[in-house]
């Protein structure tokens, strides 16, 4: 696709917000080795994808300026590089960008390590969604907390925080393929959806009990997964088992903290931060289970990438249900 150009969004500097996010059109990329050059029919945007944007991680990323924003993406194999085996052009693909980014466009190239094969019955505003937000879910309980995804197995009591959002609404329906008992928290508007995902219990966050996560039948938390940036270790301990684990996805300095403290007076209660890259082996387990019927996205809404900024807009209000994604 030698000299054809795209529709593109990026931004060239750090800040700015939705108002920083300009249009543009640039070359389509060309893959290099083990390489897909694919036609992105859907992406979705994290909370990490602006908080770049604002600097979180500077000077790591963006690498370099202009940056197309996203990674979590989904579409269409358009050509492949030397060296790509298990593609060919017109395969359906959902795959993972990492830091390199450029998901908020028309076209991206992905590598292969990066990639899975998308089923029909696994639309490309799903499979967009399954790669920082579902890996992180998936991640936090099996990996982290030990949970397996099995009835067979001992019950588990599980707290998941912001049950609603879009890391919380995975990590609601993976906990409970096991043999579990989840808490969840949300705001009030969403209690029923966050019970149709299958949580046991469901606190309003904004209640005395809701703030202190007090399980109404009083369950004592084994594995907590942390979607929130607010709650302080001191509202978590006394709520968890003797062996309680808090599972923080967006980990703060005292986190960190928080953490060594607990290692160096070997506290069997602990809070974990949790960094996330989603690697090909976790998306294609989450893909499989929405194939399945197993595990559901839920879509707060979708844009056009005409629209990028309004969905920019809503990802940093933090109010969203699901997960916000952009259909080129």
């Amino acid at each position: 696709m030698a000299g054809k150009v795209m529709q593109a969004v990026w931004y060239t500097c750090y800040g700015g917000g939705a108002a920083g996010l300009k249009h543009v059109e640039i070359p389509i990329p060309a893959p290099g080795n083990d390489e897909i050059l694919m036609k992105i029919e859907a992406t979705s945007i994290n909370p990490i994808d602006w908080k770049i944007q604002n600097g979180f991680v500077r000077p790591i990323l963006p690498r370099k300026f202009p940056f197309i924003p996203l990674s979590d993406v989904a579409g269409e194999v358009v050509e492949v590089g030397p060296g790509v085996t298990n593609f060919k052009a017109g395969d359906k693909i959902v795959s993972t960008l990492g830091g390199a980014g450029g998901g908020l466009a028309e076209y991206a190239v992905a590598k292969e390590s990066l990639t899975v094969p998308r089923p029909s019955e696994v639309s490309a505003a799903d499979g967009a969604c399954l790669g920082i937000a579902a890996c992180a879910a998936l991640h936090s309980l099996t990996v982290t907390g030990g949970l397996k995804l099995e009835k067979t197995e001992p019950r588990t009591n599980i707290l998941v925080t912001a049950g609603s959002g879009g890391v919380g609404h995975y990590a609601v329906q993976l906990a409970k393929l096991g043999n579990t008992h989840v808490t969840a928290t949300c705001g009030a508007r969403n209690i029923d959806f966050v019970k149709s995902l299958g949580a046991d219990e469901v606190l309003d966050y904004k209640t005395p009990e809701g703030a202190a996560l007090k399980s109404p039948s009083g369950q004592k938390y084994d594995i907590v997964v942390d979607c929130t940036t607010v709650i302080p270790w001191s509202t978590f301990e006394p709520n968890l088992s003797p062996t309680g684990k808090v599972i923080d996805i967006t980990p703060s300095g005292g986190t960190f903290w928080n953490y060594a403290m607990q290692k160096l007076t070997f506290s069997k209660k602990q809070v974990i931060p949790l960094l996330v890259i989603p690697n090909a082996q976790e998306i294609g387990c989450l893909v499989k289970l929405v194939k399945e019927g197993k595990l559901k996205t839920v879509i707060d809404s979708r844009y056009p990438l005409s629209k990028a900024e309004a969905a920019w807009a809503k990802s940093i209000e933090g109010h969203a249900t699901g997960k916000v994604v952009v259909e080129p």
